[in-house]
């Protein structure tokens, strides 16, 4: 899988920007405040339908246009095809298009372009709230089962609905006579959201274990461990007995959720730990421990990608590099010898020789 070209117009800020690529690494260079990760920011959309950086589609128009289109030449499954978005400043609906033919959701192009996106905040994401350890799962499963994204969706729109319930109900009590049908139908949603993470966070901490050791030269296994509602003993279940099983934390938790106007029960809290040696990444991990197994999780999703689609994603490293020591900086760089890779620096001193090196300068090639 490759990108051969993008183009851009009135993307943040781009006026107009058009663009050819080589099929391995793409260096992107230029000073900070350039236009660099924004480059990432399309890509990424035009793959996965979402910005990595902001829910408000709106900020990604450049200031005083009226909309703004993505697009570009896509190598994948033996095919090239072209992905097109628009996005508009008002309300009215973002048109995507592939090779020319309009399509409703990005659901009909998915697989299309799949990336895998790499940035500083994620190397804090073994130190930070679950929050974002869940979203790595979220994304890299919403590329990759159609199903879970939908899942994914759906549970989302029940779990406001509930919140509001929940908080309003003081006011007006009958809503608590529709807690059950909510209550209900999380249950058989959360146990499909389980079944997937539990099954992908599997394969994640093989990979990634793989990785690491090569990463620490054979001194230091690791591990990940899926952390879910209480109640579920088996998360590999089939999906019937967890469903039951979140019915029954349901049960125990639903006067808590009252008086606490929140939701307490389902899988919108799951987490996972990583272990080095048995001990936690999160409360005894160094800096470069922590950092080296972020890097290692983020290899080992893509190459979860390569082996269940036979495309190797596109690999973005948003300014990565910058936060490595010399030695971690050579070992990413020998495992992203394969496939296409976009970075982005700073500086291209010691990059020069890995491909194309692209110039930007105030959202201009240079």
């Amino acid at each position: 899988m490759r990108i051969d070209r993008l183009a851009l117009f009135d993307f943040r800020n781009y006026a107009e920007f058009n663009a050819e690529f080589v099929p391995g690494v793409n260096l992107i260079v230029g000073d900070n405040a350039q236009g660099k990760t924004n480059l990432l920011e399309a890509i990424s959309y035009l793959g996965a339908g979402k910005s990595f950086r902001t829910r408000k589609e709106a900020e990604m128009i450049r200031f005083g246009a009226e909309f703004c289109e993505m697009n570009c030449d896509v190598f994948s499954f033996e095919r090239t095809r072209t992905i097109k978005t628009i996005l508009f400043s008002g309300r009215r609906p973002r048109q995507l298009y592939l090779s020319d033919v309009k399509k409703k959701s990005f659901a009909e192009i998915s697989g299309m372009l799949s990336t895998v996106l790499f940035c500083p905040e994620d190397l804090l994401i073994l130190k930070t709230g679950a929050s974002s350890r869940r979203k790595l799962i979220d994304t890299a499963l919403c590329q990759l089962r159609p199903n879970y994204d939908k899942a994914l969706t759906e549970y989302g729109k029940l779990y406001d609905g509930k919140s509001r319930i929940l908080k309003d109900r003081f006011e007006n009590p009958s809503l608590e006579n529709v807690l059950p049908e909510y209550n209900e139908r999380m249950a058989q949603v959360g146990a499909i959201l389980i079944h997937y993470r539990a099954k992908y966070l599997k394969k994640l901490s093989e990979y990634a274990s793989r990785f690491h050791s090569e990463f620490s030269g054979g001194r230091e296994s690791l591990l990940l461990t899926y952390q879910t509602v209480s109640t579920i003993d088996d998360p590999f279940a089939p999906v019937e007995e967890v469903c039951e099983e979140l019915r029954e934390h349901q049960k125990s938790h639903y006067r808590a959720e009252l008086e606490s106007q929140q939701c307490l029960s389902g899988p919108h809290k799951d987490d996972f730990d990583v272990t080095l040696g048995g001990l936690s990444v999160k409360a005894f991990g160094s800096q470069g421990q922590t950092r080296t197994a972020a890097i290692s999780l983020k290899l080992a999703e893509r190459e979860i990608f390569r082996i269940d689609t036979g495309e190797e994603p596109v690999l973005l490293l948003d300014d990565v590099l910058s936060e490595l020591d010399p030695g971690r900086q050579d070992f990413v760089l020998n495992q992203i010898k394969s496939g296409q890779v976009f970075i982005t620096c700073c500086e291209k001193d010691r990059l020069t020789d890995l491909g194309k090196v692209i110039t930007i300068e105030n959202g201009h090639l240079r």
